[in-house]
């Protein structure tokens, strides 16, 4: 068969062939695709998770990955979604009818619910941090929530707020995302079962930058916190706007409030009075947290945010499972993740038969300075 029939045919597969100097010696490609938001507001996560992703592909080939005894070489094909369902759909459309069979993302659970049916289709294996509870009560084969769900990230924060800061009376407010809303709904039902009033339920949008009006009438009912539902483009502005009414309230939130960019579109309004729960254990006592946050800092000149370090994880957790069952067969690899368990830098990665991970900590931070800075992990 010639060269460019048998590389015509490899590539409907999802793989390239890749002829060497020495003419004998062949590498296959390995295509990993990323789904995130790398424009829009929310393009600084989008961008860190990519990274994540990319740290552990370049190290990996630099290192040389073999796979039942053929070298393989692995690529990252990155598309933005733009946080965006319809979007997010098209991109999982192009990735899966482009032949990738292992994808990183996507990072909203608005994108990821509906586009988890279209790479279940195309037999793809996806690790997501997409936190609501739905996108693993689908059903689908091959799809694993590297991350905590908002089950364990808002109710945990609910019993901390009860807790330790023993408050009496909150409220909620979400962006209307399914993120947004399954996470103040998680928060909201453990609020009450521990004992604290939820004294109101506000609604506002992923664009929105103005919560004066919601803001107040919250203020009217005296709340001690409010739980935000949403992310660091709303919660920044947010937490200005309750220092200008003179809202004497905590702001409470989930991991995607868990950011720099939270602090730098908050100013001094985000400090103490801002708290945050995210999954997984403290990178910093982390056994390679430290060497982590050392290289991801070399490699792009910044700090590794919220979930880069998850990314890193399920790229190195794709192959480990290919280097165990000697294959990059898709479904092989996904009964080898599922079955398994990967140690990496943020955790102990193992699932039940949904596909969420058996173990997920979740750390509760505050701030100081502009920068996240860790309370304690339960």
């Amino acid at each position: 068969m010639k060269q460019k029939q048998l590389a015509a045919m490899m590539a409907l597969a999802g793989l390239t062939a890749v002829v060497m100097t020495d003419a004998t010696a062949q590498e296959t490609i390995v295509r990993i695709g990323h789904s995130g938001p790398l424009s829009g507001a929310q393009a600084f996560s989008g961008k860190d998770n990519e990274n994540g992703a990319r740290l552990a592909i370049e190290e990996l080939n630099a290192k040389g990955v073999t796979v039942g005894g053929k070298k393989i070489k692995l690529e990252l094909v990155s598309e933005d979604d733009q946080g965006d369902p319809k979007a997010g759909v098209s991109v999982a459309q192009k990735l899966a009818d482009g032949g990738v069979k292992y994808v990183v993302g996507p990072y909203n659970s608005g994108v990821a619910i509906p586009a988890a049916r279209v790479y279940s289709n195309a037999g793809v294996v996806v690790a997501s941090v997409a936190s609501n509870p739905k996108l693993t009560q689908q059903g689908y084969k091959n799809l694993f929530r590297v991350n905590a769900s908002d089950t364990q990230l808002g109710s945990k924060m609910a019993l901390y707020a009860a807790k330790e800061l023993k408050l009496k009376n909150v409220a909620v407010i979400d962006d209307r995302t399914a993120f947004g809303q399954g996470l103040a709904e998680e928060f909201k039902k453990q609020a009450r079962a521990s004992g604290m009033t939820v004294a109101g339920h506000e609604y506002t949008t992923d664009k929105s930058v103005d919560f004066t009006a919601i803001l107040t009438r919250l203020k009217s009912k005296k709340v001690e916190a409010i739980f935000f539902g949403g992310y660091a483009p709303q919660g920044g502005p947010m937490a200005r706007q309750i220092r200008q009414l003179g809202l004497n309230a905590r702001l409470l939130g989930g991991d995607t409030i868990c950011t720099a960019e939270m602090g730098k579109l908050g100013g001094d309004a985000v400090g103490a009075n801002v708290l945050c729960s995210q999954g997984g254990a403290l990178l910093d006592k982390a056994a390679s947290g430290p060497a982590f946050k050392a290289k991801f800092k070399k490699r792009f000149n910044a700090d590794p945010d919220v979930y880069a370090a998850s990314y890193y994880d399920a790229a190195n957790m794709f192959v480990q499972a290919m280097q165990q069952t000697n294959s990059i067969d898709a479904g092989k690899v996904g009964a080898a993740i599922a079955a398994g368990s990967y140690q990496g830098v943020a955790g102990t990665y193992a699932f039940d038969a949904k596909g969420d991970m058996k173990s997920s900590p979740v750390t509760i931070f505050t701030f100081k300075g502009g920068q996240p800075v860790a309370i304690t992990s339960f």
